[in-house]
């Protein structure tokens, strides 16, 4: 149990009262509409990466390196879609964990996340994706389990391994929205 952060069903998103709502607003905002990824993202794995600790350092470390606007929209998100635009698109549609759906652009997260991921020396291993499923999470997961396995490791991210979760969790978040056009929910 818990919140997974996801690769929505290409199917059930298009067909579905977010995607149609933004189309709406892009509309709206004289922007084209989210078109649904090409065939081939079918042969990809899914992103899919559980919700583990604790947001506070996290949410510090936003206020800490972002603009105050910056970081609202990377906190309050609950859909992040492979379009641009700037802001935030507060959807009068329900999303999985509200009355509402916040959409957030994976070309403003991209960047973002990179400062964040930046500012904590994040390793490159935590950087670069496979696009495995869990990565991240399992990733986390081993490392908490491990004594020793931060010996030898440098950078702040190893002082604050809940801010560095998150950050690699955006930061592939961004990278797998971009590279498979397909757009991530919570679930």
């Amino acid at each position: 149990m818990g919140i997974y952060l996801v690769s929505a069903d290409v199917e059930e998103w298009f067909g579905g009262a977010v995607a149609a709502a933004l189309d709406e607003e892009l509309a709206r905002r004289g922007l084209p509409p989210q078109l649904p990824p090409a065939a081939s993202v079918a042969s990809f794995a899914p992103f899919e990466e559980k919700v583990m600790p604790p947001t506070d350092t996290f949410g510090a470390l936003c206020r800490e390196v972002l603009a105050p606007e910056e970081a609202a929209g990377l906190l309050d998100w609950t859909e992040l879609v492979p379009v641009p635009f700037d802001g935030v698109i507060e959807l009068p549609v329900p999303s999985t964990y509200g009355d509402r759906a916040v959409v957030f652009s994976a070309h403003r997260l991209l960047p973002l996340a990179e400062r964040l991921a930046a500012v904590l020396e994040l390793p490159e291993d935590l950087r670069r994706s496979g696009f495995r499923t869990m990565e991240v999470s399992s990733w986390f997961l081993d490392v908490a389990g491990e004594p020793d396995a931060l010996a030898g490791r440098t950078g702040r991210w190893t002082r604050d391994l809940p801010a560095a979760f998150y950050a690699a969790m955006y930061l592939r978040a961004a990278q797998y929205c971009l590279r498979q056009g397909c757009p991530l929910t919570y679930c």
